[in-house]
């Protein structure tokens, strides 16, 4: 069963609870990336310390690495992987289109050479939607096609059909009781994603993620994208951005009504020792951090900054010892956690403006 509950709102801002099952996420919420069932180096037990409820993981690489068979022996994702906590799966859709000049698409599915093996391969919305039951996430995500930018608008406008007639597709063949979000797509065009909303809608899906964000438009595209498929995807659906995890993204879309956050920011970053502080990132591996003795951010509650310095954390990236980019990870994702819930407080006390100037200030 799923089930979303507004319980506070802030102009457009929205924090609730969503439900799906025995599991239960309290939105804004943001999910780090663990693409093949883990987040790089980072223990379920300590994403738990560290406030994450959620994570996304990615049926078309677990699909084929370790495959269905043994996820499904094993009794689904959250056995196999040890994090009993939400799991979101993405279709795989985006990887794949990704492939650049190695893909070809068509009204049935996507052909490609796989990232793996070379092998030639050929994924319909059905084969994605088999996978992603299979995997057991608690959502599920419809196949879509995402095009990049720039883009010419008929390229974009085939791109929403794809999508609008995969979604129909993935909605027959979604047997199982986990909830099924559709992916609004139409890169900049106002009508196409208009047209890609509302047809989804009209299919009817437990959420809807607003796809086609990040992939190389201007910011300020991206803002006014994000404000209008708000407006047009149902206030009482969660709506799901895919792909955005800086300060400033997940404040404008929050101020939007979006609800969900996933991004590979604070891994990514934290593996190459960016690490995150509201004066901006550190590049820890700088020679003025050799002598600096304090956190890495003051005021933070992680194991990082509870326990070691700037010194010291620069010393193990500096001698490549694996601890570095573990506890460069752990900060970062307790960095957005703790981020996401000043923003949940400020949406129930109606201070979020204030808390928008705050950060947007600095």
């Amino acid at each position: 069963m799923v089930e979303f509950r507004i319980e506070n709102t802030d102009g457009k801002a929205r924090a609730g609870v969503l439900r799906c099952g025995e599991r239960i996420v309290r939105t804004p919420a943001f999910f780090p990336v663990a693409t093949a069932g883990a987040v790089k180096g980072i223990t379920p037990e300590v994403l738990r310390r560290c406030g994450v409820s959620g994570i996304l993981v990615n049926a078309y690489h677990l699909a084929r690495r370790p495959g269905l068979d043994v996820i499904k022996q094993a009794g689904g994702i959250h056995r196999f992987s040890g994090w009993d906590g939400f799991i979101i799966t993405d279709s795989g859709g985006y990887q794949v289109m990704s492939l650049g000049e190695n893909v070809k698409v068509y009204d049935e599915g996507v052909y490609f050479r796989s990232p793996f093996d070379g092998s030639e391969e050929f994924v319909t919305p059905k084969d994605s939607i088999m996978w992603q039951e299979t995997i057991g996430a608690d959502v599920i995500m419809a196949f879509d096609e995402c095009v990049g930018y720039p883009v010419d608008e008929e390229r974009a406008r085939r791109a929403v059909e794809r999508t609008i007639r995969w979604a129909e597709e993935c909605k027959k063949a979604h047997k199982s009781e986990q909830a099924l979000f559709g992916i609004t797509q139409g890169s900049v065009f106002e009508n196409l994603r208009r047209r890609c909303a509302e047809s989804l809608v009209g299919i009817g899906f437990d959420g809807y993620a607003i796809g086609g964000v990040s992939v190389g438009e201007p910011v300020t595209e991206s803002h006014r994208i994000v404000h209008y498929d708000c407006g047009v995807l149902p206030e009482n659906k969660p709506r799901y951005l895919m792909g955005v995890g800086s300060l400033r993204e997940i404040l404008e879309a929050v101020n939007a009504g979006v609800d969900i956050f996933d991004s590979v920011l604070p891994t990514r970053n934290g593996r190459t020792g960016q690490i995150f502080t509201l004066e901006g990132r550190l590049r820890i591996l700088a020679k003025e951090f050799r002598f600096d003795n304090n956190p890495p951010e003051r005021g933070c509650d992680c194991y990082l900054c509870v326990n070691f310095t700037r010194a010291y954390l620069r010393h193990l990236f500096v001698s490549g010892d694996i601890l570095g980019p573990v506890l460069a990870t752990l900060h970062n994702i307790r960095f957005l956690e703790r981020f996401i819930e000043k923003i949940r407080e400020a949406i129930a006390e109606k201070r979020l403006s204030s808390l928008r100037q705050i950060y947007l200030s600095q």
